[in-house]
C-alpha cells in the first residue's frame, strides 16, 4: 500500500492520485469521533468562548473574522454538510471545502435512492441514475476524508445509508471501509420504501450488529414522519414513539448507547409561531431521550428555492439546538428545490451554523428556560400524548399490527385520527416471504453476527475457522472497480481535466467545468411576465438552457425578484489574465504608531463637478473604519471642489497628503482630473513633498502610474488601504 501524499493548503486536490492504488487503501481509522470541548472553555484571540470546540489548524473563517483577529471558533456539536452531486470524483473537492470551514460529518447522499436497491452494486457505471454506494466510491472517498483532516487538524466522519433491502451487506461494506457514520431505521423500510416489516427488521438487527462492530454511529430516520404528513406539528406524538421503538430495538440488537442517534426535525417553520411547536418538541425529546445523541436537522418540507429563507430559518433552528443540548448540527439547503446542488450552499448552511454558535455563545449561562409556564405545559401534553399512543400500539398488538392499521403519519394529533396515515400489509411489500429460518446447526464464522451461532467451543473469535472475515482481515476483501470503461470516473476525469489541471476556467456549481453560474435579477413586471422576460434575458446574455430557480414576488404588479441558472459555453485561459500583484497590508498597530510620529494630516474632497461624497466619507469617517481610526487628521472641503482650491489648501494647512474622489468618467472625466492633479501639483513645487490619492467606481491601481499619482483605488477600497499607501509612500521617500 502507497502512503498518499499529504494535501498542501495552496494547492488544488489532485483526485487522479486519490484514485490511484485504491485496490490496497485501507482507512487510516474506524469509528465516529465527536469534537473535544475544553472544560473551561476556550480562548481565541480577545475572547473567551463557553461552548465552542478545539479551533482547526487550516480553516476559513467567517467574513468578519478579519475585524478580530481571523479567529474560527468552532461550535461545540459535530457539524453535518450533505453532499449530493452523484459524481463521487467531484466530492472529494466538495468534502474539503466544507471541511475547511468547520464540517466535521460529511453525508454522501446519492441520487439514486439507495433504499430502492437489492443487492451491492460494485463496479456497477454509474448511468444506472446516480451513484449507488460502492466500494470504490466510499474507498476514494474515505481516501479524501483521510487527507482533509490531516489537512484540517481534526477527525472527519464520513456518513452514507444503511438501507434497502441490501441494508446488512451495506453495512458489512461500511465495516469493512471506515465509513463512520450511517442512517439506520427499519421504519423507514416499512413506511416508505414499503418493504416487507419482517423482513426490514430482521435485516436492521444483522445491520445494526455490524455497525456497532466498527464503532460506526446510527441516526434514525423517524424525522421523515414530520417532513412527510400533512401538518408536521400535528405528528409530535408519533415521532416520540419512533424514536423510541428505534432506540429499544438498536440496543436489543447489541448497539450501545453512545453509538444511538435520533435524527430530529423542527415540526414547523415561519409564518407559522415556530418557536411554540419546535421548542417544546425539543425539550420533549431531550426529556425522554437523555441518554442518546440528537441530530438536529432543518424540515426539508418547508424549504423552497430560496436560500435566504432557509438560512434564516436555519438560525432559528440553531437556536432551539443550543437550548436543548443537540449533540450534532445539520445544515441542509435549498438543493433539490433548485435542482441542482451548488457547491457553496454547502459553505453557506455552514457558515450560518458557525455565525449563530459564536453569536450566542454561552446562551444557557444566560437564560434559563422558564417550564412553570406553558412551555412546561407544552412538553407535557406531548409527553403524554406519546406514552398514550405507545399503549394503544401494544393493545392492538404491536408495531406491525399498528402499522396494519395506519397509525403512523396520520395527519391529525394523538388520539384524534384522520385516517390518512401510512398502512402497509404485513404480509406483502418488497422482500415478503424472503425470510428463511435458520437451520438448528447454522453457523456463521463471522464477527458481528446477530442471532444464534452455533460456533464450535474453543475459538476466540468467531473466524477463526476460516482464518478471518473480512472485518478482521481486510486483505480478504475483493476490490471491484468500475466494469464499464466508458461510463466510469476515470473516463470522466478525462473530460475536465483541461479545468482541473490545465489552464481552461470555468465556473461550476455541481461538477468540474459543468459552466453552471446563476444570474439574479429584479425585473419590474408581475410574475408571468417577469418570469418569462428573465429567461430571454438570460439567453441574450449567452447562457445555455436557462431555468427559473426561484422567483420572489416584490409587488403583484410593481415587480419580482428572479434567479435563474445557466450555462456558459465559453472558457477562459488563464494564460491570458493579468493577475495584479497583491498588496500586503501593514499591521493596523504598525500604522497607528506612523501616523502619530509624524502627525500625518490630508486634505480630501470630491473634485470636478461631481456631487458624490459617501464613498469618500467613508473612507474618512472612523464610524467607517476610515483613515481617522488609525490616527489621520483630515480637513473635507466637500463636493465640487476645484483642484486648484484643493492644493492650496494643502500647501496652507501643511498637509502630508492629497485625496480625490471621482466618480465621473464620461470623456474620461476622472482620467484628467487625476492628471491636473499631478500637473498642478509639480507647478506649485510641492510633488516630492505630497501625497496624491484618488479614488472612485471607475478607479484602477494601474491608472496611479498612467496619471502621475501615488496610489489609486477602486470598489472595496477601505481605510486601511489608504493609509496603508500613505505611509508606505513615506517610507520609500525617506519621509519616515
Amino acid at each position: 500500500m502507497t502512503t498518499p501524499v499529504p494535501l498542501d493548503p495552496q494547492k488544488k486536490m489532485d483526485v487522479d492520485e486519490i484514485l490511484q492504488d485504491l485496490e490496497t487503501y485501507r482507512p487510516r481509522r474506524k469509528g465516529w469521533v465527536w469534537r473535544k470541548k475544553p472544560a473551561g472553555g476556550i480562548r481565541m484571540g480577545p475572547f473567551h468562548y463557553r461552548d465552542m470546540s478545539e479551533p482547526l489548524k487550516n480553516s476559513i473563517g467567517l467574513p468578519a473574522s478579519k475585524y478580530f483577529d481571523h479567529i474560527d471558533p468552532q461550535p461545540a456539536p459535530v457539524v453535518t454538510t450533505e453532499i449530493a452531486s452523484g459524481r463521487f470524483e467531484d466530492d472529494l473537492r466538495r468534502m474539503r471545502m466544507a471541511a475547511w470551514h468547520g464540517a466535521d460529518h460529511l453525508m454522501v447522499i446519492r441520487t439514486t435512492g439507495q433504499s430502492h436497491i437489492d443487492g451491492l452494486m460494485e463496479g456497477t457505471p454509474e448511468g444506472v441514475g446516480g451513484v449507488p454506494i460502492t466500494r470504490k466510491q466510499i474507498r476514494a472517498s474515505r481516501k479524501a476524508c483521510d487527507l482533509i483532516e490531516e489537512e484540517v487538524g481534526r477527525p472527519i466522519n464520513f456518513h452514507s445509508y444503511v438501507s434497502g433491502v441490501a441494508g446488512p451487506e451495506v453495512a458489512v461494506l461500511f465495516a469493512e471501509e471506515g465509513v463512520n457514520g450511517a442512517h439506520q431505521d427499519p421504519q423507514y423500510n416499512v413506511l416508505y420504501r414499503n418493504i416487507n416489516m419482517y423482513r426490514s427488521f430482521v435485516d436492521a438487527a444483522e445491520a445494526k450488529r455490524v455497525m456497532a462492530s466498527a464503532d460506526i454511529f446510527q441516526i434514525d430516520g423517524a424525522h421523515n414522519a414530520n417532513a412527510t404528513a400533512k401538518a408536521g406539528w400535528l405528528v409530535m406524538p408519533e415521532l416520540l414513539v419512533q424514536h423510541g421503538i428505534n432506540c429499544a430495538y438498536s440496543l436489543a440488537a447489541g448497539m450501545p448507547r453512545e453509538l444511538i442517534g435520533l435524527s430530529t426535525v423542527p415540526p414547523n417553520a415561519p409564518p407559522a409561531p415556530k418557536l411554540w411547536y419546535d421548542l417544546p418538541y425539543a425539550v420533549a425529546l431531550r426529556d425522554f431521550f437523555s441518554d442518546f445523541k440528537m441530530r438536529a436537522q432543518q424540515n426539508t418540507r418547508y424549504i423552497e428555492s430560496d436560500i435566504e429563507e432557509a438560512i434564516r430559518t436555519h438560525t432559528v433552528d440553531t437556536l432551539i439546538s443550543m437550548l436543548t443540548s443537540a449533540d450534532i448540527q445539520s445544515t441542509i439547503t435549498p438543493d433539490e428545490g433548485r435542482n441542482v446542488p451548488w457547491h457553496y450552499n454547502n459553505i453557506r448552511g455552514v457558515q450560518t451554523v458557525k455565525q449563530t454558535w459564536a453569536a450566542l455563545d454561552g446562551i444557557k449561562e444566560m437564560l434559563s428556560l422558564r417550564m412553570d409556564g406553558p412551555l412546561g405545559e407544552m412538553v407535557r401534553d406531548i409527553k403524554e400524548r406519546a406514552v398514550a399512543f405507545l399503549e394503544e400500539v401494544l393493545e392492538v398488538g404491536g408495531y406491525f399490527a399498528a402499522v396494519e392499521q395506519g397509525f403512523f403519519v396520520d395527519s391529525a394529533m394523538y388520539p384524534e385520527r384522520s385516517g390518512d396515515g401510512i398502512a402497509r400489509n404485513g404480509q406483502g411489500g418488497v422482500g415478503a416471504d424472503s425470510i428463511v429460518p435458520r437451520d438448528p446447526d447454522y453457523m456463521a464464522p463471522v464477527c458481528a453476527h446477530f442471532g444464534e451461532n452455533h460456533l464450535p467451543e474453543g475459538l476466540d473469535k468467531p473466524c477463526d475457522p476460516i482464518g478471518g472475515c473480512t472485518l478482521c482481515k481486510p486483505e480478504k476483501i475483493v476490490y471491484i472497480d468500475e466494469l464499464d470503461p466508458e461510463d466510469s470516473a476515470n473516463r470522466r476525469l478525462e473530460k475536465t481535466l483541461p479545468y482541473r489541471k490545465g489552464n481552461l476556467i470555468r465556473p461550476e456549481v455541481e461538477w468540474a467545468g459543468d459552466g453552471m453560474v446563476l444570474l439574479q435579477l429584479a425585473i419590474p413586471e408581475s410574475e408571468p411576465y417577469a418570469r418569462e422576460a428573465a429567461l430571454e434575458i438570460a439567453r441574450r446574455m449567452g447562457l445555455e438552457d436557462p431555468q427559473v430557480i426561484n422567483l420572489m414576488v416584490l409587488h403583484p404588479a410593481e415587480g419580482c425578484f428572479l434567479e435563474v441558472k445557466g450555462r456558459v459555453t465559453f472558457d477562459v485561459d488563464r494564460t491570458t489574465l493579468k493577475i495584479p500583484p497583491k498588496v500586503e497590508l501593514l499591521p493596523e498597530d504598525e500604522l497607528r504608531e506612523e501616523v502619530k510620529k509624524i502627525g500625518l494630516r490630508v486634505v480630501a474632497a470630491t473634485v470636478g463637478e461631481d456631487e458624490h461624497s459617501v464613498g469618500l466619507r467613508e473612507i474618512l469617517d472612523i464610524k467607517h473604519g476610515g483613515i481617522e481610526k488609525y490616527g489621520v487628521k483630515y480637513h473635507y472641503l466637500g463636493t465640487s471642489v476645484p483642484i486648484s482650491k484643493l492644493v492650496d489648501a494643502a500647501i496652507e494647512t501643511g498637509a502630508h497628503a492629497i485625496l480625490i474622489s471621482t466618480i465621473i468618467s464620461h470623456n474620461d472625466i476622472h482620467r484628467m482630473q487625476m492628471r491636473k492633479l499631478a500637473e498642478l501639483c509639480q507647478e506649485k513645487g510641492i510633488r516630492d513633498r505630497i501625497i496624491l490619492i484618488a479614488g472612485g467606481t471607475q478607479v484602477t491601481p494601474d491608472m496611479a502610474a498612467e496619471t502621475g499619482l501615488d496610489a489609486t483605488f477602486g470598489r472595496g477600497t477601505k481605510g486601511h488601504h489608504v493609509v496603508d499607501a500613505m505611509i508606505k509612500t513615506l517610507r520609500a521617500r525617506g519621509q519616515l
